[in-house]
């Protein structure tokens, strides 16, 4: 029977609860609490924050690789078969250092012969000597007797073309002799060109040949051995390939920052050097321009040459500028716009189909906000006309600024997110109270 009223009692209570519930929700009070609610979840959640100002840099990017500034190629200036290579791929050498000697066996022997002509021809000069001064007295002979009838024009003329073929043998001889001088020369440099020594302080960065091969002399048409590479590798260069279309702002004299893809957590300062005047073509038809930077390296720091590498190329500062994320600002037809936007606003040309817009939150609703955008880089972009320094903008999820719309009822994400975290750690909290209450009432 005591559980009976019991019962009874609950169902009344439960009526008299939904009873009141209904006479609330009916009420003007109760009216106003569901349209707030109902307000609120349809409010859309975006990101959004105040308009920021700051620094930004206009850069040029661009691909291309790590060399060294100051790199050897040693080929050979005689054809001979090597003898020794003093130093190994990978080893430092300094200016001066003997780095490849070869066989001089038969320039030896090529000077030795020259020497030997020079004597041959120097004493072939003595006859010549000899025989001119015989030519001459004969012609003065004959000159004389000429003179006095003793002696016809004829044997004169033939004296005086002895003569003359005397003095022509002594000037050819003296020439070849020059000539053999200057054979021996020549062949001093090739024996001194045998050995070879670093024309500068640096490390050998490439070996291409073996002791015992021999090497050939470049002409026009054949490239000579390149017997090996070395390079000053204290100094290095990015060879930047610059795109035509981005050429113009680039200047010698002008910051970069280098990215080499080998070290991904680390970026290099550079200076540009030089700018290249021909324009190149790239395998994909594209127009370039080789430019030069010269890489700041700590004291002692090398890197890999030919390593692959990539480059911005700081061309314009911008300081305490309006910015916002590149994201932000987004691109809208002007018919699709409502007139309080379009109308008199200086900003959009209606001549154009598309103008570039920010949503600014106003009183919890996206307000279509027309702008004027400078330059911009990979995640920010200058506002230089259409916002105020107290607007607050819509800046994602970019899913939603797709297809976001003017007069747009949106809310905080993060806050929502706050408030959830917040609440999950009060629920928590009274769990917890809960639970030691029960645990102190427990006999």
């Amino acid at each position: 029977m005591g559980v009976v009223k019991i019962l009874g009692v609950g169902v009344i209570g439960i009526g008299i609860l939904a009873g009141a519930g209904f006479v609330v929700y009916k009420s003007p009070i109760g009216q106003n609490i569901v349209s707030a609610r109902q307000s609120k979840d349809n409010s859309v959640p975006v990101l959004m924050e105040p308009v920021a100002f700051g620094d930004l840099e206009r850069t040029v990017s661009a691909p291309g690789s790590i060399e060294p500034k100051r790199l050897i190629k040693i080929s050979s200036q005689v054809s001979a078969k090597i003898l020794a290579l003093p130093f190994e791929e990978g080893e430092r050498v300094s200016k001066g250092d003997v780095v490849i000697r070869l066989d001089p066996q038969d320039l030896v022997a090529a000077l030795d012969s020259a020497k030997a002509g020079l004597k041959g021809q120097e004493a072939s000069l003595g006859g010549a000597d000899a025989g001119l001064i015989n030519a001459r007295l004969s012609y003065e002979r004959i000159l004389q007797l000429n003179e006095t009838g003793d002696a016809t024009q004829a044997e004169l003329d033939a004296a005086q073309a002895s003569y003359l073929q005397a003095q022509s043998n002594r000037e050819v001889l003296v020439h070849s002799i020059e000539q053999a001088r200057a054979q021996i020369v020549r062949a001093q440099k090739d024996l001194d060109n045998t050995t070879i020594a670093s024309p500068i302080n640096g490390v050998i960065t490439s070996l291409n040949v073996e002791v015992g091969e021999t090497v050939i002399v470049g002409t026009t048409n054949n490239a000579g051995s390149v017997i090996m590479e070395i390079a000053d590798l204290s100094e290095m260069l990015l060879k930047a390939a610059v795109d035509e279309a981005n050429i113009a702002p680039v200047e010698i004299g002008q910051n970069a920052k280098i990215f080499v893809n080998a070290y991904t957590d680390r970026e290099y300062a550079g200076i540009i050097k030089r700018i290249g005047l021909k324009r190149q073509v790239a395998n994909d038809g594209t127009g370039t321009f080789e430019v030069e930077i010269l890489m700041n390296l700590s004291e002692g720091e090398t890197l890999y040459s030919g390593l692959s590498a990539s480059t911005d190329i700081v061309v314009e500062h911008f300081y305490d500028a309006m910015i916002v994320p590149s994201q932000a600002v987004v691109d809208r037809r002007i018919e699709d716009l409502p007139k309080e936007v379009t109308q008199n606003n200086d900003i959009i040309d209606l001549n154009k189909t598309f103008t570039r817009i920010v949503y600014r939150v106003v009183d919890g609703k996206t307000v279509a906000t027309p702008v004027k955008v400078g330059p911009s880089d990979l995640t920010q972009t200058v506002i230089t006309e259409g916002l105020s320094a107290d607007d607050i903008i819509v800046t994602g999820p970019f899913r939603m600024l797709v297809d976001l719309k003017h007069d747009k009822a949106v809310k905080d994400q993060n806050a929502d997110e706050d408030e959830e975290a917040q609440d999950e750690i009060d629920s928590q909290t009274d769990a917890d109270s809960d639970e030691e209450t029960a645990e102190q009432e427990s006999p």
